[in-house]
């Protein structure tokens, strides 16, 4: 298996800071008195969750606003056109998560993305038509998570968002570049272009008020009518007739497919690391997996004693990360079509013979899938998209209770389709697009009604008293289940803090390459990786976003990627 490092990934900056700073416009309003921490990658979103808790509301009351008012002041990475996945522990132990992901169509077949002629077209033209657009599922989970855990009522969490889509927001650096970068979709529909760009065709500039009246209606529409409102009626119609008019052939999505659409409320995946208890969501995303397997394969190196600046360190993540992701490429995918055998992935005995095949002094020649109990070996490994477009917040109330909730449109700017004020997912391109390979069927191939794998990997962590510990994930495509293992060994093997687990420095393998985050100390440890057999070296930039809640010594703590340092303030 290998996982090719796009490049056009690799050039993205995502600089960023640990607390929110002051945006120069906002009036000088005391802070919201509340019990609890909260963290998000825009300040605006995360105000939008400190309000709910203010107001008495619950952690998953918080995370469904902030998810509502990204969709505002981040419409290039998450919000109501997509889906995402939440995790929720109780002060007391009790894990549940909510499966939002996004679905195919009724019509869709596993020769979806094929041509007339059996081929496969470039992938931008896949990205930029209906065939990327899944049925988004974000409203739903978050409709499901609240009939369960909400306090405060369904209309109150959307106030956040209608006053920032009405009364209008300031356009930061990060939304002005990724305008112009990914113009190709930022810029594709009319809609967009008079929303988020000047007469010249230039993106609005930094500092730009922009409202988007036709989102602060939507909005208001599913706070009064409910989530129903969002999957009837005419909002389904418009997202359904704007994805059918862009859909190349037949099949496409029709108004009977958004209405049939269903959340699900889903088993955790969980397992230990030193005694911590790790939980996490489960198919169909990967990423939970793929971090449980990492931590399972390192827990018989003494990786505290070894040091954090000492380079095999970093190798043994390496190695762990490349058996991890062999498997995941190969088993993972929609468990309601196809037959994970998640038991084995996690199971202690098996991850302790992967982790046998890890050596402190060598890099594995081939990392191969293993063979876990009640593997099938017969599927074939797919291609790996890329994605530039996801957000992750975590919060932890006055209860106790943590919400880790990974939220995503897929790309910058999904397939560039718009419908009510929001852009709408190109989710389906996590599909692999090639059916099969070498006569054998792919695990993620597409499905009428099936549900694309994804690397998302909200997590939560209890300590070895059983006490709530960590609320951790993070945007990123395949680098996900890296950055949130990466926080977790921060925390559990360094005692760091929430910031420095979100700073620490980013390494990981992308088939036979190994990227170092350029101007770090692993940077300066190039040669050390190379005579540990890791002959293809790059340093880079590094594609990450990560979010965090984390109780310390003097109580809980939140930060966000300090990489958005710069990116989200406006000057």
């Amino acid at each position: 298996m290998k996982i090719m490092l796009p490049l056009s990934l690799l050039a993205v900056t995502l600089a960023g800071c640990a607390t929110p700073p002051q945006i120069a416009s906002a009036p000088a309003e005391p802070a919201p008195s509340f019990a609890g921490s909260v963290s998000a990658a825009d300040p605006r979103a995360q105000a939008a969750g400190e309000a709910m808790l203010a107001r008495g509301g619950s952690a998953t009351d918080a995370a469904i606003a902030i998810m509502l008012a990204l969709t505002v002041v981040e419409p290039q990475s998450s919000g109501i056109g997509g889906g995402g996945f939440m995790v929720r522990g109780t002060a007391d132990g009790v894990v549940s998560t909510f499966d939002g992901r996004e679905t195919a169509p009724a019509g869709a077949t596993p020769k979806w993305f094929l041509d007339a002629s059996g081929n496969l077209p470039p992938r931008s033209e896949s990205v930029r038509s209906g065939l990327s657009v899944g049925v988004p599922g974000n409203i739903a989970l978050a409709a499901k998570a609240h009939a369960a855990h909400g306090k405060l009522p369904w209309a109150d969490l959307f106030a956040p968002a209608i006053e920032l889509a009405r009364d209008g927001f300031e356009v930061n650096p990060r939304l002005n570049g990724m305008l112009a970068s990914a113009k190709d979709r930022s810029a594709h529909s009319a809609a967009a272009r008079a929303l988020y760009f000047e007469a010249s065709g230039e993106p609005r500039p930094v500092g730009a008020i922009i409202v988007n009246e036709t989102l602060a209606k939507t909005f208001e529409t599913i706070a009064e009518a409910g989530p129903d409102a969002f999957y009837t009626g005419a909002l389904a119609q418009e997202i359904a007739s704007t994805v059918a008019d862009d859909t190349p052939h037949a099949g496409a999505m029709t108004p009977a497919d958004i209405v049939g659409y269903e959340a699900k409320e889903r088993e955790p995946v969980c397992g230990s690391y030193r005694a911590y208890r790790i939980c996490a969501m489960g198919p169909p995303t990967s990423g939970g997996v793929a971090v449980l397997q990492m931590l399972g394969q390192l827990e018989r190196f003494d990786l505290a004693e070894m040091g954090l600046r000492n380079p095999r360190t970093w190798h043994l993540f390496v190695e762990s990360q490349r058996l991890a992701y062999a498997d995941r490429e190969l088993y993972l995918a929609d468990s309601d079509f196809v037959s994970v055998p998640l038991p084995g992935l996690v199971d202690p005995e098996y991850l302790a013979g992967r982790s046998a095949l890890i050596a402190a002094d060598a890099r594995l020649a081939e990392a191969q899938p293993g063979t876990p109990p009640g593997a099938d070996r017969s599927l074939a490994d797919g291609d790996e998209p890329e994605e530039h477009g996801t957000s992750h917040f975590a919060v932890v109330d006055g209860s106790g209770v943590m919400i880790s909730y990974t939220s995503t449109i897929e790309g910058a700017f999904g397939s560039g389709l718009m419908a009510g004020g929001f852009f709408l997912n190109n989710e389906l391109t996590d599909f692999s697009r090639s059916p099969e390979v070498d006569g054998r069927a792919v695990a993620n191939r597409v499905e009428p009604g099936k549900r694309p794998r994804s690397s998302m990997a909200p997590t939560v962590v209890y300590d070895p008293q059983g006490q709530p510990f960590l609320a951790v994930g993070a945007a990123g495509g395949s680098t996900i289940p890296v950055q949130t293992a990466r926080s977790i060994i921060g925390a559990i093997d360094f005692g760091l803090s929430a910031q420095e687990i979100l700073a620490l420095p980013f390494i990981m393998a992308f088939g036979d390459r190994l990227l170092l985050e350029q101007g770090t100390w692993l940077e300066e440890q190039a040669e050390a990786f190379r005579a540990l057999g890791h002959g293809e070296v790059l340093v880079r930039e590094a594609p990450v976003k990560g979010g965090a809640v984390l109780r310390g010594a003097d109580g809980w703590e939140s930060a966000r990627d300090p990489r958005l340092q710069g990116q989200i303030e406006i000057p």
